[in-house]
């Protein structure tokens, strides 16, 4: 079947299937979308693929706000957004992922429905084990636990929304490894700098699948999202990217998928899920070694899952 600009379907598979793709934008993903009278956040929507989400969401008319680690260099951004998009609701306000008391702060701060929340923020490959303020090894307290908080403590903004979105940005590097449940926090097995990293992306799969099956009466939909290889700062610890050129983005594709699950109607009432270059991505039976993509089935396994929201809890209580 071929499908024309702004046609979606699911396939025989059951997966999700739209006419966006690898090359596609988040100006493309976003054109025709009126976002007029909504509110996002974006978490390290300065930076990266982060700001190209923002952009994007605020020239379909929503109000953003921008949570970063630090607001002196996010406010020169949150300007040139508005001038470019021409919508003076983009604001900054501090979040630091990895430290609990900020994020808690941030969360009573905010006042009134949420309808969109996109957990982009991250870290990648920290070359030595560091932790968190709370002890927790800094990647998955980062990538995971601090969006794990800030989406529990925003639960109520969410649900007023009557209909708000959750995105949770993951990684092809989820393949790297599962939730170690025994180990969290690499005390007893040997820190591995993607080893962490491909921990905290299942997490943040798994949040997606966890947020589905607790708050779908609230009206609350999530995805998780791989948005592909791009060169930003997040490769500050790894040398640059390492994939191969025809397989990378620009800033402005990599965050077309994040868009299309935070605004796209295509994808209305679609949550659980896993999405790459704008399609629900497929299920794989082991690592791929040639960057076709593709989900481990634990990182959206259900188990997995509510095991997983059971810990956090406690992790950040």
């Amino acid at each position: 079947m071929d499908l024309k600009r702004g046609e979606t379907v699911a396939r025989e598979t059951s997966l999700i299937s739209t006419s966006f793709d690898f090359h596609s934008t988040a100006a493309e993903v976003i054109d025709g979308v009126d976002l007029t009278g909504r509110r996002a956040i974006v978490t390290g929507g300065a930076s990266g693929i982060g700001i190209e989400t923002a952009r994007a969401l605020a020239a379909a008319g929503a109000a953003v706000v921008l949570a970063v680690r630090r607001p002196d260099a996010g406010a020169p951004v949150a300007e040139a957004l508005q001038e470019s998009t021409g919508n003076p609701a983009i604001g900054v306000a501090r979040l630091d992922l990895s430290d609990l008391r900020s994020v808690h702060a941030f969360a009573r701060a905010w006042d009134g429905p949420l309808d969109i929340l996109v957990n982009n923020a991250g870290i990648m490959a920290v070359p030595h084990r560091e932790e968190s303020a709370q002890g927790y090894e800094l990647q998955l307290a980062t990538n995971f636990i601090g969006h794990f908080a800030l989406t529990v403590w925003l639960h109520a903004a969410l649900a007023a929304a009557n209909g708000a979105r959750v995105v949770s940005l993951s990684s092809s590097a989820h393949c790297f490894s599962p939730v170690v449940f025994d180990d969290l926090h690499f005390r007893f097995i040997p820190y591995t700098p993607f080893g962490a990293y491909g921990q905290s992306k299942t997490a943040n799969a798994l949040l997606s699948v966890g947020i589905a099956r607790r708050w779908h009466n609230d009206g609350i939909t999530s995805n998780a999202v791989n948005p592909g290889a791009i060169a930003t700062g997040l490769q500050r610890h790894t040398g640059g990217l390492k994939t191969p050129v025809e397989r990378r983005k620009t800033p402005e594709q990599g965050a077309a998928t994040s868009v299309l699950l935070a605004a796209s109607p295509l994808v209305a009432g679609v949550s659980g899920r896993y999405f790459e270059d704008c399609n629900e991505a497929r299920q794989i039976t082991e690592r791929p070694t040639d960057f076709s993509g593709g989900v481990a089935p634990y990182a959206i396994d259900a188990g997995n899952a509510e095991r997983l929201w059971d810990v956090a809890l406690k992790l950040i209580s």
